[in-house]
């Protein structure tokens, strides 16, 4: 009898060890917080620039987020959880109970190069995304901000060779995030190669819905220290739509410090957009790591438009520009 305990004690502790070899469970995440002011308005005016996001004066917490994945040995889960102003803009949600979930997926490595993903995941899309810590710049760019923010849906991934890849999708419409009532799908895809990448998206442009998109986003290392991304992107929907080209320009003068630009054109079109409005965007940041986890991030922002003036002056008068300062803290873990 003692054997046999002793026996099923030694594979209890093999089958763990062995489970433990093929999982691995981690947690992960950032919090962020601001101040924000502007240079060339009130800062009590009730202005803002028109992006996602560190869209108010004076002190403001941005978002927190918890990731928790869970990656077994060809099968995995993420929960990306979200709470605070930013995480409720991106989830679309004013209330926190509603607006706390960012992403919810599984995903089953079928072979060595497919990947099957499904349920709710940030977008393919652009540039940046939702997350501050893995942005450069705090504020975030009209590029993005008029993009999809997230996707519900089934996509593969394909490895196709040590450079090229391919993701193909099926989604409801565009930020649909929990259901879709409308009987409609979107598609989605990304030809990828050397870190460079070509983005289509499409849905009928119905009920709300975004069009069709193209959009390029990449970067190279021009020198050790000098880093230029790119994002360039085209939409349509019925006729009218939005375009525009950003470069993100990035010098690193140390290995504790880097300055960066993000300069961006951005151009609405079509018959719902008449007078062909357009915005220049300069946005310099710079980025000092206190260490591995803490990020300070000061900020100058200057957006100018063309036949538009949703702003106003520091004399309360309507202005087509407005500038602000903003110093930004992110902490990741």
């Amino acid at each position: 009898m003692k054997k046999l305990i002793t026996l099923s004690m030694l594979f209890a502790a093999t089958a763990i060890f062995a489970q433990e070899e093929t999982s691995k469970l981690s947690i992960s995440g950032s919090v962020d917080a601001y101040y924000q002011t502007y240079l060339t308005a009130p800062d009590d005016a009730g202005t803002a620039f028109g992006t996602a996001f560190a869209g108010q004066t004076g002190f403001a917490t941005g978002m927190g987020n918890v990731i928790i994945s869970y990656e077994g040995a060809k099968t995995g889960v993420v929960l990306d959880l979200v709470t605070g102003a930013r995480g409720a803009s991106a989830t679309f949600s004013s209330d926190i109970q509603d607006g706390i979930l960012n992403q919810a997926y599984v995903y089953w490595n079928v072979s060595e190069s497919t990947t099957l993903t499904m349920g709710r995941f940030n977008t393919f899309l652009g540039y940046e995304v939702i997350a501050p810590a893995a942005n450069f710049n705090y504020s975030t760019s009209y590029l993005f901000s008029s993009g999809p923010f997230s996707h519900v849906g089934l996509k593969a991934d394909f490895a196709l060779s040590d450079d090229f890849s391919l993701m193909l999708a099926i989604m409801n419409p565009w930020d649909t995030n929990d259901i879709s009532t409308t009987g409609e799908y979107s598609l989605g895809a990304q030809l990828g190669y050397s870190g460079q990448f070509l983005n289509f998206y499409y849905d009928s442009g119905n009920n709300g819905g975004l069009g069709f998109e193209v959009d390029y986003t990449g970067g190279f290392d021009l020198s050790d220290s000098f880093f230029m991304g790119i994002n360039a992107a085209y939409n349509d929907n019925d006729g009218s739509g939005f375009y525009g080209a950003a470069l993100y320009p990035q010098y690193a003068t140390s290995d504790a410090f880097s300055l960066g630009l993000r300069g961006e054109f951005y151009g609405l079109h079509g018959d719902a957009n008449p007078a062909e409005e357009s915005v220049l965007a300069l946005t310099l940041t710079g980025s000092l790591v206190v260490d591995n986890n803490l990020i300070i991030k000061p900020e100058i922002r200057l957006d100018s438009w063309s036949d538009n003036m949703p702003y106003v002056d520091s004399d309360g008068a309507a202005s087509d520009n407005l500038a602000a300062f903003t110093l930004a803290a992110i902490y990741s873990f």
